[in-house]
């Protein structure tokens, strides 16, 4: 978060000194702007993945859908992103206007994860889609900061629990 100025940003983005003032005046409305794309875009990656996604029969294919989405978010550009996307939001604990810009959403993908448990008669599908996915996302971060890769099995236990 440190280097995240105005003159990093021109220099990244090849615009000449003072463009991103000019546009975000002071460093929280820079950073509010990075949160606010940051988000955007993991909409939009997650609403392209659950429409792509086929309705998974069983534990095993949400299993697998689960895991495709964690090597994205552990890869490439996906971890990057991830990376910011951590970095902003232990940012937000000293700026609680972006844990409104940071808060989960709604999207396509979180949708076939509810229908899944919907369909299996989990009672409180709402909830354990919340909770799952919550758990989902430690795994990653726990591999960002300890190296390594989520083993399917982890994640398979995860959605064998939320079907209980």
């Amino acid at each position: 978060m440190r280097g995240l100025t105005h003159r990093a940003v021109d220099r990244a983005a090849r615009l000449p000194p003072g463009t991103t003032s000019a546009y975000y005046r002071t460093r929280q409305a820079l950073l509010t702007a990075l949160v606010t794309r940051l988000v955007a875009r993991d909409q939009a990656e997650l609403e392209a993945a659950g429409r792509r996604l086929a309705a998974p029969r069983d534990a095993g294919e949400l299993t697998a859908a689960l895991a495709g989405f964690v090597r994205r978010r552990l890869t490439g550009e996906g971890r990057r992103r991830t990376l910011a996307r951590y970095a902003c939001t232990v940012e937000s604990v000293h700026h609680p206007e972006l844990r409104e810009i940071l808060l989960p959403r709604e999207n396509a993908a979180r949708n076939v994860v509810r229908a899944f448990l919907s369909g299996h008669r989990v009672a409180d599908a709402e909830q354990r889609t919340l909770t799952l996915l919550a758990c989902v996302d430690g795994l990653v971060f726990d591999r960002l900061v300890n190296g390594g890769e989520v083993p399917d099995e982890e994640l398979r236990r995860l959605v064998e629990a939320a079907l209980r």
